[in-house]
C-alpha cells in the first residue's frame, strides 16, 4: 500500500515515475495497455501533448479525426485519441477536471510576438520544447501537428470566439491515458508567462506510467 495520493487508483506496477521541471520537454515510450497518469503538481499548469506511433512515427495524433469522431471540441473521460490513420492511439480513462483543450495550440516565438509584443520574441515556448524532444529521434518541425493541451481552459463562446482563460485545474489533479498501441508521447510542460494558462507561473508536473 502507498500513502501517495498521486498513485491512488492506479492498477499494476509503476514502471516510470518522473517529475518534469517547469518549462521542460519530456519524451517517453508507453506500451499498449500501459496507463500514463499526468499529475498537475501545483495546479493550473498546461501540458502540451503529442503522440506518435512507435511502429511508424508517420502515424501520429490527429486533432481533426479525434474531434470529428467525438463531435465535440473538448476531451473528457472516455475520449479516444485517434491517429491520422483513424486508429485509436490512447483513451482518456479518467480525468479529475471536466475537460481538456484541443484547439489552443502550442505557443511559439512567432505567436508570442504576434499576441503579446516584440519583447516576447526570445521567450522559451512549447514549439521549442517539442523540437528539442523530437530531434532526439530524428523528427523535425514538419512532424509537429496540432496538439492537445491538458488542464488548459479555452472556452468557445456561442459566436465562435475563444480565449485562453484561468485554468480549471488545482494542485494534485490528474488525467489518465491508456495506450491502445505502442506510442511515443512528447510533452512540453508549457513555459508560457503571458496568459493565464499557467497562472503566469509555470510549475512542474509529474508523469507516472503503470503497467
Amino acid at each position: 500500500m502507498t500513502d501517495d495520493p498521486a498513485l491512488s487508483g492506479l492498477s499494476g506496477s509503476i514502471v516510470h515515475d518522473e517529475i518534469v521541471p517547469a518549462r521542460a520537454p519530456w519524451l517517453h515510450h508507453v506500451a499498449a495497455g500501459q496507463t500514463l497518469r499526468i499529475v498537475d503538481v501545483e495546479g493550473n499548469q498546461a501540458v502540451d501533448f503529442l503522440i506518435y506511433s512507435a511502429a511508424d512515427d508517420a502515424e501520429r495524433y490527429s486533432a481533426q479525426d479525434t474531434v470529428a469522431a467525438k463531435g465535440n471540441l473538448f476531451l473528457k473521460t472516455g475520449s479516444v485519441l485517434l491517429s491520422n490513420e483513424g486508429r485509436p492511439m490512447m483513451t482518456i480513462t479518467g480525468s479529475a477536471v471536466e475537460y481538456h483543450d484541443t484547439i489552443g495550440g502550442a505557443c511559439s516565438c512567432e505567436s508570442n510576438t504576434l499576441r503579446y509584443g516584440h519583447h516576447t520574441r526570445h521567450q522559451h515556448a512549447c514549439v521549442d520544447n517539442f523540437l528539442e524532444a523530437n530531434l532526439t529521434q530524428g523528427r523535425g518541425k514538419r512532424d509537429m501537428v496540432s496538439n492537445i493541451n491538458f488542464f488548459m481552459n479555452v472556452p468557445v463562446e456561442d459566436d465562435g470566439t475563444l480565449g485562453i482563460v484561468d485554468g480549471i485545474s488545482a494542485p494534485g489533479l490528474t488525467v489518465d491515458l491508456r495506450a491502445e498501441m505502442d506510442v511515443i508521447v512528447v510533452v512540453s510542460n508549457c513555459p508560457q508567462i503571458n496568459n493565464p494558462c499557467n497562472a503566469f507561473n509555470p510549475t512542474p508536473v509529474r508523469m507516472i506510467v503503470a503497467a
